[in-house]
């Protein structure tokens, strides 16, 4: 759930904090106020459009901070599945908001604003005025009746994209392997070129790296040549004046001092040292000179086959066993096309078979959302009652689509009735803007518990509704609170009196400034709160009687 907002220098907000809790959190607020701003920072920290406008005026910088609590094990699995891990049962989003620009981070560390908005779907589900627009889509409708059965129609969807994939595969094979003789015998006629062509090279395992490394010595060995000979005349050669015999005049020159004390003694003892040293070092020399030694008929081998070796990765793959697997499918098409007449009624049977497969599990998950529709509409239905539709007739017709998907074989789409005497027509055709509000909420509280998104936030949702109607929705939240984190920003008193959390927002202002605060509210501001909800600028003790009566039915109800 969503435990912590922090924001900083957004619009009228110089900084405010606030902590939500479980169940029905409600904000409240005078026109202006900055209810939509509190909204708006959750959108931006979860990677909405930002702008430098959005900035308070004369601010560096903005910054949004969201901390959820994380505890159900499906929830930290997805998270994971993103390499998001919670540390401490916590996550945190934040998004430092600078001119022209925006760096976001999660547990600190920072990230795309693609992996920002693919964690925030997994934690919070917002539905602002326009949100319920989406029942208007009539693609939504069965997504929304597979949520509702997702026990029974997640596996059996997987199933049937499965053998949709497959199917795909078997009859795009089908389809481009239509050959007419001639291009069946042009065909045969290439692949045998091809792998004659890759056989007779009788290529061996990282013989191309094998043979750069050779190539590149063999080139190079021509100058490594010349300076070790260079280097052994110097110091072993029959040059004149090498290091080797100067070695030798030093050491009989310093015979006579080598009896005469122990430092001259010394001295003759390094010398011959050195003397040993540098005859190592002329046999090492001359061995390594030899290994640069190579025949113009070796070098020309080498240089031959490995223009092969890149003629053919040119041709066939990047490297041996690239070109390996390339001849080996070619082998396996030959062996199709020297057969075809079996081959195509292989792939035809195979199309045959996923067909059936596909068949299979389309059908069942039609027969699983046809008895899943019964209940699920007559839940919505109840839920519409419940929300002042006392006439309403609402029902999902279940179509077969004319070819498989990937989803199976069905269409569905709801139906509506508000009005006694009118037919049954499509939801999107009829319905208001303030009955789709309602809808949707009836919607929300049948998936309460289906859905996996742990925080529900509604902004102004209940617009256009009061009354009787007003104080069901307010039920209907306070049942959706029961399952899930629920945060509304509302003007209705009913609404409001259902909180187990309820914060005001307010706006206040000096000779230097204006700025939005926001507070939560105990039992006593609460009322208060619901009083000047009910009577506005002029609130009697009769109000108030009313607001502390309101507090108290809500209570009961819960």
């Amino acid at each position: 759930m969503l435990q912590y907002l922090h924001v900083k220098n957004l619009a009228l907000i110089d900084e405010i904090e606030v902590e939500f809790r479980p169940g029905l959190n409600i904000l409240t607020g005078e026109t202006g106020a900055g209810k939509s701003i509190i909204l708006g920072s959750v959108n931006l920290a979860l990677g909405g459009k930002y702008s430098a406008d959005m900035l308070r005026k004369g601010a560096q910088f903005g910054l949004v901070e969201l901390a959820f609590t994380v505890e159900e094990d499906h929830i930290v699995k997805q998270l994971e599945g993103l390499d998001i891990f919670p540390e401490d049962g916590v996550i945190l989003l934040s998004r430092k908001l600078m001119e022209g620009r925006s760096t976001s981070k999660i547990n600190g560390e920072t990230v795309n604003m693609g992996t920002l908005r693919d964690v925030a779907g997994i934690l919070i589900d917002i539905h602002g005025q326009h949100e319920h627009q989406t029942l208007l889509h009539k693609k939504n409708h069965l997504s929304l009746l597979d949520l509702y059965a997702k026990d029974e129609t997640l596996p059996l969807k997987h199933q049937a994209a499965t053998a949709f994939r497959e199917y795909q595969k078997c009859r795009r094979s089908l389809e481009e392997s239509g050959l007419d003789e001639e291009g069946r015998k042009k065909e045969i006629a290439l692949a045998e070129f091809e792998i004659q062509e890759i056989e007779e090279a009788a290529l061996l395992d990282n013989e191309d790296e094998d043979l750069e490394r050779l190539y590149r010595k063999m080139a190079d060995s021509r100058k490594f040549a010349q300076s070790t000979g260079e280097a052994y005349q110097y110091t072993s050669g029959g040059a004149q004046g090498n290091a080797s015999d100067y070695l030798s005049r030093a050491i009989r020159a310093l015979q006579d001092v080598e009896e005469c004390d122990e430092q001259g003694s010394a001295l003759y003892g390094q010398l011959n040292q050195i003397d040993s040293l540098l005859n190592d070092f002329n046999r090492e020399l001359s061995e390594y000179a030899k290994s640069f030694e190579f025949s113009e008929e070796e070098y020309y081998e080498t240089e031959n086959r490995l223009n092969l070796m890149n003629h053919l990765k040119a041709k066939y793959g990047n490297s041996v066993s690239e070109i390996r697997e390339y001849c080996a499918s070619k082998q396996q098409r030959l062996n199709e096309l020297e057969d075809y007449e079996n081959y195509i009624k292989g792939l035809e049977k195979a199309l045959s078979k996923k067909e059936a497969e596909l068949k299979k599990y389309s059908l069942a998950l039609s027969k699983v959302r046809a008895k899943a529709a019964v209940s699920f509409v007559e839940e919505i239905r109840q839920g519409l009652k419940d929300l002042n539709f006392l006439d309403v007739r609402f029902e999902m017709h279940l179509e077969k689509l004319k070819s498989y998907s990937a989803g199976g074989i069905d269409d569905g789409e709801f139906y509506i009735s508000t009005n006694p005497g009118e037919a049954l027509k499509p939801l999107g055709s009829v319905a208001s803007g303030g009955e789709l509000s309602r809808i949707m909420l009836a919607v929300k509280a049948v998936l309460a518990d289906k859905e996996d998104t742990p925080t529900l936030i509604f902004d102004e949702i209940d617009t256009g509704i009061s009354g009787i109607t007003a104080g069901k929705v307010a039920e209907k939240m306070q049942v959706i609170g029961h399952v899930r984190q629920v945060i509304c920003i509302t003007h209705l008193p009913q609404i409001a009196a259902m909180a187990d959390a309820h914060y005001r927002i307010a706006k206040e202002a000096d000779s230097k400034s204006t700025k939005t605060e926001i507070y939560c509210l105990d039992k006593k501001q609460s009322i208060e709160e619901l009083a000047r909800l009910l009577g506005g600028a002029k609130v009697t003790d009769k109000i108030m009687e009313s607001a502390a009566e309101m507090k108290e039915m809500a209570k009961r109800e819960r």
